[in-house]
């Protein structure tokens, strides 16, 4: 039985890595910690993670393929401490967000227990290319600019 694919259609070619990609993303989130996403410009984009607690050397952003994954883990200081309520979360964390093609991430920065990362989506260029259509099916295609 094959299951349903947001990708099924025959019309949509070569986006099977999509579809893994997404899974991924779903399977690794857990709600922590909260974030926003907001438009900061005519391209330019904002996450803002809430990473209370958490220094520059706990947090570790890293790009793969098309993955922006965003990673936190706090050394334990925990030794002659005695908590008698703990209820700041000091639990280590992976958060990713799948970006779209030429999504460029511009920077990182780290305010008032905020992480901020801001990405720019540049303005697609419109690609027209001319397809020639040979007499015989020979398996070439040959493209003209």
């Amino acid at each position: 039985m094959s299951r349903s694919s947001l990708f099924g259609s025959p019309l949509f070619l070569g986006f099977d890595h999509l579809e893994q990609m997404l899974d991924r993303v779903q399977k690794s989130s857990d709600g922590y910690p909260p974030y926003n996403i907001e438009q900061t410009g005519d391209q330019m984009l904002r996450i803002s993670l809430a990473v209370a607690g958490f220094s520059m050397d706990d947090l570790q952003i890293t790009q793969e393929d098309n993955q922006l994954v965003i990673r936190g883990r706090q050394k334990e200081e925990g030794e002659g401490r005695v908590f008698l309520h703990r209820g700041i979360a000091a639990r280590q964390f992976q958060r990713a967000f799948v970006l779209a093609e030429h999504i460029e991430v511009e920077g990182a920065y780290l305010d008032n227990g905020l992480l901020h990362i801001d990405l720019r989506r540049p303005l697609p260029e419109t690609k027209v290319r001319a397809i020639k259509i040979d007499q015989k099916g020979n398996g070439r295609t040959v493209v003209q600019s």
